[in-house]
Parts: C-alpha cells; structure tokens; sequence
C-alpha cells in the first residue's frame, strides 16, 4: 500500500444494534482504540437511529461515524429518506452508498448511487462507494467488466482521494462465509486502481477496501494482499471483539 494511503477499517452494522448494546459495544471499542492506538483509521455505520448516539459516545475516540445510505437530494418529500445533510448535522463524517443489498433489494443504479455520492459531497461527507459482481457474473467471467462499469457509472467526476473511498464486495461473498482467492480480490483491485489513475489525477490516493465476510481468521491475508487498504466489514463489526482482530490485522 502506498506510504500516502492510511488505511480505513469500517464496520457497517446494517439493520442491527439496539441502543443500549450499540452503546456498550461502542464505548468497548473505543477504550481498546485508546489503550493500542491502531495505525488505521476507524468508522461504525449504525443504523439511522444510532448515528448521533454513537457520535457522542465515540466523541475523542479518534473512530469516525458513517451512515449507511442517502437520498440524493437534500430536503423534499421522500418519506423514509434521509439526507447527506441530516446525517452530517447528526454527528457522521461518511457515508455507505451502492451497498449490493441497496442496489439489489432497492434497485439502486449506478446513476442513483452517482447521484447519492455527489450528495454525500455536496454535504461534506466522504462517500463510501460499494463495487460488486453477483456469483452468476463472476461464473460467467464478466467481474472485470461489471466492476469496472460500476466504477465508471457510480463516481461523480468531483471524486477526489479526499471525499471518495471504494469498496469491493463481491455479493456472492456478502455474509456467507466465502470469499474470493487472495488471487482474485487482487485483481479487482487491480482493475480498480488503474480506472481510478486513468480518471483522477490523485486516483493513485484513493483508498480502495475489500468486504464482503471479512472474519478475525483471514483478515490479515487479505489485508496483505496489493492495492487492499482495509476492509467494509458486516458481522463482524457488530461485536469489539470480533472487530478489534480485524482492525490490528492492517497493523
């Protein structure tokens, strides 16, 4: 990984986490943060509810908080919806956007997630952009293809190294238990890479993480793996201490 690049580890804690355990898990996190002061950079994305509870919580703890999802437009008649803008105001610093369960369970495309991550931008939130084939896609040969147009689709050309990180989660992967060969997430994010240095002038600067079951036991072999600068992860991030290994293994 690049000298230039810290790494980010994320957790993404989906639809769970009821306040009083969010709260506990949270500030458990938190103290390890302070006491082993990792060398990566920390986010959780709570639920909506959670957000500014964790916020506060996670107040001088160095470990950043992210939404799971925005509307593209800041205000306006969309129930359920939430903003970039409430989010920010709300105490998150990021944002998820593209996740493949908003893309499949939502119909979510890549203009819709391009519209999302400009918002995230418009907001001063950095936008999490996720990237992934489906197993039929991969079977068929076509993750390359699908990645790449995804990348090309989901970026607003105010991307920067600064405001956009990328996430690749294949969703054949996305809590199941399997992962792709070290062989086959290094070239994703080898393909990724070299759309982003074609496109951006600081494409080198991107931080590009991998999802998609990242567990205590293969963390650190993905970690290692070129162009990997930490990992979006599910599960494992609901509990501190499934969480802490994955953390200390970008270490």
């Amino acid at each position: 990984m690049s000298q230039a690049r810290k790494p980010l580890i994320a957790g993404n804690w989906k639809m769970n986490g009821a306040l009083a355990a969010g709260e506990a898990e949270a500030r458990a996190l938190a103290e390890r943060v302070r006491a082993e002061k990792p060398v990566a950079d920390l986010a959780l994305c709570p639920p909506a509810t959670l957000v500014a509870a964790l916020a506060g919580w996670l107040a001088g703890s160095g470990i950043a908080v992210g939404g799971q999802d925005c509307h593209a437009k800041a205000s306006g008649a969309h129930t359920g919806d939430i903003a970039a803008e409430m989010l920010k105001e709300a105490g998150a610093s990021m944002v998820i956007v593209g996740h493949s369960e908003r893309r499949t369970d939502h119909g979510e495309t890549d203009a819709a997630v391009k519209a999302k991550a400009a918002a995230a931008h418009r907001a001063g939130l950095t936008a999490i952009v996720c990237l992934g084939e489906t197993l039929a896609q991969r079977d068929g040969g076509e993750t390359l293809k699908v990645v790449a147009g995804q990348l090309r689709g989901s970026l607003p050309d105010d991307a920067s190294a600064s405001n956009t990180v990328i996430a690749y989660e294949p969703v054949w992967a996305i809590g199941t238990g399997r992962t792709p060969t070290l062989e086959q997430v290094a070239e994703v994010h080898a393909l990724i890479r070299q759309e982003l240095r074609a496109r951006f002038d600081d494409g080198a600067g991107f931080r590009i993480l991998y999802g998609g079951s990242v567990k205590p036991d293969n963390a650190k072999a993905l970690m290692a793996v070129a162009e990997v600068d930490g990992a979006l992860v599910g599960g494992a991030s609901l509990k501190a201490a499934d969480f802490w290994p994955i953390i200390a293994a970008k270490g």
